[in-house]
């Protein structure tokens, strides 16, 4: 890589250089980080930008897993499959100390519309489509005096079993940050917080570039593109107008509830009211709910209603009578939206992931479908398809580099994990911040120890019930692009999603913002 990952630069000067750019990514979540980074390693002139911050759409408002999609097994999309968890693999190597492998427990009832004789088929097929080393084990049948007295909140009265299975969790907003700083030491020229407010063309309606305006200072300029890749999800009809591609919105809705005392595994379920499937997760010492799926119209429908908090929370009442979740425990809750091409099926749960590419116009691609977990593979072969408009022969290399800070992948990784530790709690911080601090900033530590030793104060945590040090939020304005408040304790750090009183965090970083 050329350039350092970090700071992270907010580049205007680099955006309003006169010099055209091969590529412009419109829209930074992950899949337009992860085609940044890969059109600025093919040795690309790229630029990225977004109109809010990293990661500040849907791909903040995921279930934070890498994973398969076990349920996509019932669809026949095989290959779906085989292409997510080939990517689980590769992305566990790339940032270890970012994607970890989780145990999920699919418990099994009398009467359960997938009995335990297909269940252990299609847990078999999904280790066998998991080929090579993975970071996680095989599959295993657990007998219902087991589960129940692992897991004693299970409702008992005609649970027959279960299995438990692998996969893989992360912080979404956080990975793409991570993406974004490889991006930048690829060459990428990269801003939040800068919209593009038009498309530009030239007379044989090829889009030759955007109209840009910096919304935290109103300066506007056109940056000049060979090609345009519109990675921007459900704004998609914003920035393509007449010449969008035909796609659905589906909402999905999270709610977050306490933490499951003494567990560390998550549950695949499936609710009683319509038997499609949600996740029960632990994350961060609370527990995630989710999700739905609900057609929606617009983005501006990314909100939770509470009819859907009602149907997550009786479903896991239904499954763990033993928990005491009401509707005034709701921690919190979130909803982001998925663009998928529309295909008139009856069921949500029936329209395909599979990811396709679409050129409404000359010199414009637009991304449409996907999923989290194949974002990377997905934007090589984007930017493939770039490199074919713009007569450029190279090959994607992001599977290559681990991404910035990731500490060694193999056996050592615990004991570099219990080193950075160690050095964080000598500094002030508790072990639990710690530790969390460690799996967050990977070898970037250093750079939080040297924080520490200027300002002990830095060590103290932001809201008392979440592990998160202010030392991290004076990084992240320092050092990753956080421009405000929302940028730093809704994507740097998950902490509006686990604390009930947002305008507390603020206060407790207010000395810390520009």
């Amino acid at each position: 890589m050329s350039n350092a990952a970090f700071p992270l630069k907010r580049d205007l000067a680099g955006l309003q250089d006169a010099r055209r750019f091969d590529v412009l990514v419109v829209g930074g979540g992950i899949y337009g980080a992860w085609a940044a980074y890969d059109a600025a390693s093919r040795g690309l002139r790229t630029a990225l930008i977004d109109a809010e911050d990293w990661g500040a759409g849907t791909s903040s408002a995921s279930s934070k897993l890498i994973h398969g999609g076990l349920r996509y097994l019932e669809n026949f999309e095989l290959g779906l499959v085989r292409h997510a968890l080939t990517e689980r693999r590769v992305l566990a190597r790339l940032a270890p100390h970012m994607v970890r492998p989780i145990n999920f427990v699919l418990p099994v009832w009398q009467g359960a519309r997938v009995g335990m004789a297909r269940l252990r088929a299609g847990l078999m097929l999904y280790d066998t489509l998991a080929w090579g080393r993975q970071p996680v084990q095989r599959h295993k049948r657990f007998n219902r005096e087991r589960l129940l007295r692992r897991y004693p909140f299970l409702a008992d009265a005609g649970l027959r079993g279960g299995f438990r299975y692998g996969d893989c969790q992360e912080d979404d907003a956080r990975l793409v940050t991570l993406v974004v700083a490889a991006a930048q030491a690829a060459g990428a020229v990269c801003a939040n917080h800068v919209r593009a407010e038009a498309l530009q063309r030239d007379n044989t309606g090829t889009v030759t570039g955007a109209t840009l305006r910096d919304t935290l200072g109103d300066a506007r300029w056109t940056l000049h593109a060979g090609h345009t890749v519109g990675t921007v999800g459900p704004w998609v009809e914003e920035l393509t107008g007449a010449q969008s591609p035909a796609v659905q919105f589906v909402k999905g809705t999270h709610l977050v509830m306490s933490g499951i005392p003494d567990c560390h595994s998550a549950f695949l379920l499936n609710a009683p009211q319509d038997g499609r499937v949600f996740f029960v997760i632990p994350y961060y010492n609370r527990t995630l709910v989710g999700t739905t799926e609900v057609s929606v119209n617009a983005p501006a429908d990314a909100r939770p209603s509470d009819e859907e908090c009602r149907y997550l929370l009786a479903a896991a009442h239904a499954w763990m009578p033993g928990l005491p979740w009401r509707e005034e425990d709701i921690i919190q809750r979130f909803a982001g939206i998925r663009t998928l091409a529309a295909q008139g099926a009856g069921s949500l749960s029936k329209v395909s992931r599979e990811f396709e590419i679409t050129q409404p116009a000359p010199g414009l691609t637009v991304p449409v479908g996907g999923k989290y977990t194949t974002a990377r593979l997905d934007a090589a072969e984007i930017i493939d398809s770039v490199c074919g408009h713009l007569g450029v022969k190279a090959k994607s290399v992001t599977d290559r580099a681990p991404l910035p800070g990731a500490p060694p992948a193999d056996n050592s990784l615990g004991d570099w994990l219990e080193d950075a530790q160690r050095r964080l709690c000598a500094l002030g911080l508790d072990e639990a911040a710690a530790m969390q601090a460690a799996l967050r900033h990977g070898t970037r530590v250093d750079t939080l120890c040297a924080r520490l030793e200027a300002d002990k104060g830095l060590a103290t945590r932001i809201r008392p019930d979440c592990p998160f040090a202010r030392v991290e939020a004076a990084v992240a304005i320092s050092d990753e692009m956080a421009m405000t408040a929302e940028d730093v304790l809704r994507r740097r750090l998950p902490l509006d999603l686990l604390d009930t009183d947002r305008e507390a965090a603020r206060t407790s970083i207010a000395d810390l913002l520009p």
